[in-house]
């Protein structure tokens, strides 16, 4: 391995990102952490780039913060408080004026993994309170045999900033994330697919084929639709009920403002018709 802590590969329209720094369990240091927002910035700009696979380097995906910098000056943790931390009691309580709205938009999300496009987690070991957070900011999840799931935030006396509590229950539901959360015990990946954290379970050496063939099918929709699709999901994951409904009402609207093309239809429901004929 080089001493790169970000690894990127390009390859067909699909990047491949690869945490770098094995030896540490690809603990997510200052320096590693800025390499990452960097690509994951280049990756959304770059023409020759419909889809994203993160993943790790052997043996883990990632182990979290890493301890001895947050152990030294708190590391990652006090470079990314909030606005407005430290005059804040961590006993103020939250009212309605600060729940987000469909203006807010993705602005109030907190992820390293600010992305356009998709982005698909190839989990190939440990992911552990950050690195589950990353995780979880990916689109979907593809782990190996070998993945295992835990957050111990409340262990190591931390709290999230990444999403983990919106997200991880949106995930597998509110009572197993409080119990993921409470006990900080590791869930294997069998365990993960049948609480829907993970969409697949493939064997280890399967992993990054299996998420690039994922990847390569998903490079075949029509982008600009398939990237307006998600950025309703992801705004959407902030607003509940009505707001929620009126969102995707008002995307499709913005979205088809100018018309569609029958001719332009119809060739891609011929490729649909086309395509689902070769899965059966």
């Amino acid at each position: 391995m080089t001493d790169t802590p970000v690894l990127l590969e390009v390859h067909q329209r699909v990047a491949v990102v690869t945490l770098n720094r094995p030896d540490a369990r690809n603990a997510l240091s200052r320096r590693l952490l800025s390499e990452l927002r960097r690509t994951m910035a280049d990756l959304d700009e770059r023409p020759d780039v419909d889809v994203v696979v993160l993943t790790g380097a052997d043996p883990a995906f990632c182990a979290g913060l890493d301890l001895k910098e947050l152990g030294r000056d708190g590391g990652v943790l006090n470079d990314d408080r909030p606005a407005g931390a430290a005059t804040t009691p961590a006993t103020t309580p939250v009212t309605t004026a600060a729940a987000p709205s469909a203006a807010d938009g993705p602005g109030r999300r907190r992820t390293v993994l600010a992305s356009s496009k998709p982005v698909i987690g190839a989990v190939n070991g440990v992911a552990v309170t950050g690195g589950l957070e990353l995780a979880l900011n990916c689109d979907f999840l593809i782990a190996s045999e070998r993945a295992r799931f835990a957050d111990t935030h409340a262990r190591i006396g931390v709290q999230p900033l990444w999403g983990l509590t919106v997200l991880l229950p949106e995930a597998v539901g509110l009572r197993r994330a409080r119990e993921m959360s409470a006990s900080g015990n590791f869930v294997d990946a069998a365990t993960a697919l049948t609480w829907g954290l993970v969409n697949h379970v493939v064997p280890h050496d399967e992993l990054l084929p299996f998420a690039c063939r994922l990847a390569a099918d998903i490079t075949s929709s029509d982008q600009h639709a398939l990237r307006t699709l998600l950025e309703t999901y992801r705004q959407s994951s902030l607003l509940t009920g009505a707001d929620a409904w009126a969102l995707e009402t008002a995307r499709a609207a913005e979205f088809h403002g100018p018309g569609v093309d029958p001719a332009e239809i119809e060739r891609r429901r011929a490729g649909v018709v086309d395509r689902g004929r070769s899965q059966v």
